[in-house]
């Protein structure tokens, strides 16, 4: 089994509880934060959808440069473009990562901001990464929900609001 594989197949799975976590996000609390200095709930829940789309992005580029980009998020107000979007940028993490090509994973990858560098790693590390970052920020995601009172959707298991 190639790591490209193995990236889609893990992929695939967490896509199962991500689902569900966007799912519960209420249409009228996308503006909420809990802290002056954190996400709101939109611009996080924006972040975790969009996110499948970097191991196409790392698979095609060899750097992701903050200063050079033009980058704007979807426009997301409501769950069900939540969803939507969320879906799309999964057919296309799982097609790149289908089409990806093997023998560059071990080329590097440089994510940056003009001359600072933040990171300078193998492709491989950088998709491993990107899969990470959609677990943590789901559980983000998960602690702001329940700030809100709203019943948590289990991720490898029943949550505490669900039944046993």
């Amino acid at each position: 089994m190639t790591r490209l594989s193995l990236f889609k197949n893990e992929l695939e799975k967490e896509a199962i509880a991500t689902r569900k976590m966007l799912a519960a996000v209420p249409n009228d609390k996308y503006d909420w934060k809990p802290h002056p200095k954190s996400m709101s709930i939109r611009q996080l829940a924006t972040h975790i959808a969009e996110l499948p789309t970097w191991p196409g992005m790392v698979l095609n580029t060899t750097e992701l440069d903050f200063a050079t980009m033009d980058y704007k998020p979807t426009e997301i107000n409501d769950t069900a473009t939540l969803l939507k979007t969320f879906e799309k940028c999964l057919q296309d993490g799982l097609t790149q990562l289908t089409n990806g090509n093997e023998a560059t994973m071990d080329e590097p990858w440089t994510l940056r901001n003009g001359e600072q560098i933040y990171l300078k790693e193998p492709k491989a590390d950088v998709i491993r990464t990107s899969i990470s970052q959609i677990i943590h920020h789901r559980a983000q995601l998960g602690v702001f929900l329940r700030l809100l009172d709203v019943p948590i959707p289990g991720a490898y298991g029943p949550s505490a609001d669900e039944s046993f």
